[in-house]
Formats: structure tokens, sequence, C-alpha cells
């Protein structure tokens, strides 16, 4: 089993499901695409059938998108718990990762995730409020339930889809609360998180075009 993924410092999907795979054990061996360079978009097409990252590849099959990558994962190894065991705390988990796999977009294009990075003060607010109150209402309500100090106890697929948003909140001192600040130390101290940011750390490419100056100057 191989996953395919970008540049660990940027690349948001590749990360969620790269957690999935090393948090619960599971073998596989690594393939990282750039993107950038003479070419890169048509270097990930000839590897994904989405053209697009992360793509799990297992034997025969050829799976790009997280969300199908997780389940594919789930499917394949239903002991590991990669959802809640319960059947309403599994609805749960994928109804929350869904709206965080189709939603948040004024948070996601503001804010770009850039592990390296340090931008205080550097994001308007306004603009990405509601997205930042909803998830705070969906980590608060969520912990509060289970207890914690995951959304579901445990770590779940429902924490990794959230992981790179913990990530914004610390690379741009986004303004939350202290529950949603205890629960992003949560994801950083995950011990595979913290694997992922110290290779991210060490990666030499600067991708202009996922770096706040480049973003914001577009706007």
């Amino acid at each position: 089993m191989k996953l395919i993924f970008a540049n660990r410092n940027y690349s948001s999907w590749s990360l969620r499901a790269w957690l999935v795979l090393k948090h619960f054990g599971i073998p596989f061996d690594e393939e990282l695409v750039l993107l950038n360079g003479d070419g890169w978009k048509e270097i990930i097409r000839k590897k994904s059938p989405s053209g697009k990252v992360p793509v799990l590849i297992d034997g025969e099959a050829v799976i790009p998108e997280t969300i199908a990558i997780i389940e594919y994962l789930n499917d394949k190894y239903p002991a590991k718990g990669i959802w809640p065991s319960g059947r309403l705390e599994r609805a749960r988990a994928r109804a929350v990762s869904a709206e965080m796999h189709g939603g948040f977009t004024a948070l996601r294009n503001a804010a770009p995730m850039n592990l390296r990075a340090s931008y205080p003060g550097r994001v308007d607010f306004d603009p990405i409020e509601a997205d930042l109150r909803r998830i705070e209402e969906i980590w608060g309500d969520l912990t509060s339930e289970s207890g914690g100090p995951f959304l579901f106890g445990k770590f779940t697929a429902a924490d990794a889809m959230f992981a790179p948003v913990a990530s914004r909140i610390r690379t741009y001192a986004l303004p939350v609360s202290d529950v949603a600040m205890e629960y992003v130390e949560k994801i950083y101290a995950l011990p595979a998180f913290q694997e992922w940011l110290a290779d991210a750390a060490k990666e030499p490419w600067t991708v202009e075009h996922d770096e706040i100056d480049f973003i914001q100057k577009k706007v």
C-alpha cells in the first residue's frame, strides 16, 4: 500500500489521509510529489485520476480523494476504529467530516495551511468569523459530550479531518475560545501530527501560490 501526497507544509488534504494511516498503525509506503516546479501539474495527473492528491494505491486499487481513502481504510481494517464504534456517533463523525470537506471555504481561502509559518494578525477576522464560530461549536459540543480529549473521545477520522484547521488557528493566531485552543493543542500533541510537523519543517521548498502574501495580493 502506498500513499502519494504533496508538500507536507501546505497540503492539508494529504495531512488528513496520512494521519489516519500513521495514527492507526497501518503499514504503507510514501511518495512525495511537489506542488510547484516544471510540469508539476502534469506529474500529479500521471499518478492521480483526478489530478489531485492524496492518492492511495493498494494493489490494483487507485483511490484519490481523502474521504474515499478513509472509507477504504475503514472497510479494510474494521478493527482499527477509524470511525467511532457507535452507530449514532459514527453518523455524527461522518456528518461533521462532510461539513469540513465541503464547507468553511472562507477560512480555507483566507488562511492557507502553512505549518512552518507564524503570521499572527495577517488574516482579517470579519470574513472568517462565521466559519470559526461554527468550528468552535462543533468542537465544543462533541468534546463536551464525549469527555474528550478528541471529538469522540479517542482520535478518529473526524479529528484527522479537522487537523489542518487546528494548524490554521495556530499559524495565524486566530481568535477562538479556550475550549477550541485546548483542542488545537491536543491535535498538535498527537505523535503522528508531530512527526508530520517535523518533516514539514525540514522541507526546503516554498510554494509561492500557497503563501499568504501571494493569496492576499490576488484579492
